[in-house]
């Protein structure tokens, strides 16, 4: 198959990617979005011979449009738009988890700081407020007390992407120093990692120490059940245990995957491959037979 790889920039997930793909003898086709004109009309020339694309674009607008472009030209992508849309906005992300029955944070949403102000003090302290689009952990603020909350609102609500006049106020997660890191297709998991750190924050790109996790029937019950409730696709799951249950706080859609692989003993991008080739498979037998 040939597979268009949709990239800003080559990290060492794109690598192992790339590697896996070409030692089987895949053809690989790489699409550097920053460079491409995308026509509502027409697709770029460079899409002619791809079988499937594969979406890594590190910037959320390029992800978000870029798939819907690809679809509009009927080629498949992974993930789709309608997995892109929902999983790169927190508030989607919320709501699907909790219209699908997924464990998740109580999460409130407001339009003005004197309301998320409101919400906060219900919270109680401390707290979590995060941007409704952003990764690695970035600009996210635990709240522990009421001057504090007054501070960071005010600094959302002077800055000027509109996007910061939307306050996500999560309840604070009490979790054992740890939180879980699902990579699944489909909501079929490949491996699971804990991320440990002192900080209240484990994201890895924070710092966090990772370690192989092995899920038992409820943690794979709720991927699953995650991953159908924002689309399916490679998928990034993670969750907080919480006593003797979980609970699942983001699915994210352009999930990164080399701490992952360093921390278990599979070959996690064999495994991605493995189920990209048999989707690719799956669909081309689906358009044989209705054609």
């Amino acid at each position: 198959m040939n597979v268009g790889l949709l990239y800003s920039r080559i990290r060492r997930d794109e690598k192992l990617l790339l590697s896996e793909l070409r030692e089987r003898g895949h053809e690989v086709t790489k699409i550097d979005v920053r460079k491409e004109q995308f026509s509502i009309a027409e697709p770029p020339a460079i899409l002619e011979e791809v079988d499937v694309a594969l979406d890594r674009c590190l910037a959320t607008s390029r992800s978000l449009y870029v798939t819907q472009f690809l679809e509009s030209y009927d080629v498949p992508v992974v993930n789709s738009a309608e997995t892109a849309d929902v999983c790169a906005d927190k508030v989607k992300n919320s709501l699907a988890l909790q219209q699908a029955g997924v464990p998740t944070p109580n999460t409130e949403v407001s339009f003005t700081t004197d309301s998320a102000m409101e919400t906060i003090e219900r919270f109680g302290y401390p707290c979590v407020l995060k941007p409704v689009v952003g990764s690695w952990g970035r600009l996210m603020a635990k709240i522990d007390s009421e001057s504090a909350a007054e501070a960071i609102l005010e600094h959302k609500s002077t800055l000027g992407n509109y996007e910061h006049k939307v306050f996500y106020v999560q309840e604070f997660v009490e979790k054992p120093g740890r939180d879980i890191r699902v990579l699944a297709v489909d909501g079929d998991p490949v491996a699971a990692m804990t991320r440990s750190s002192d900080h209240w924050l484990t994201n890895a790109a924070k710092g966090g120490e990772v370690a192989e996790f092995e899920l038992d029937d409820r943690a794979l019950e709720l991927v699953e059940k995650a991953s159908d409730a924002v689309g399916g696709g490679l998928l990034g799951v993670d969750l907080m245990e919480t006593g003797d249950d979980y609970t699942v706080h983001e699915v994210n859609h352009t999930v990164e995957f080399k701490a992952l692989n360093d921390a278990v003993d599979v070959d996690v991008p064999a495994l991605v491959v493995d189920w990209l080739e048999a989707k690719v498979e799956s669909e081309t037998e689906f358009a044989e037979a209705t054609a």
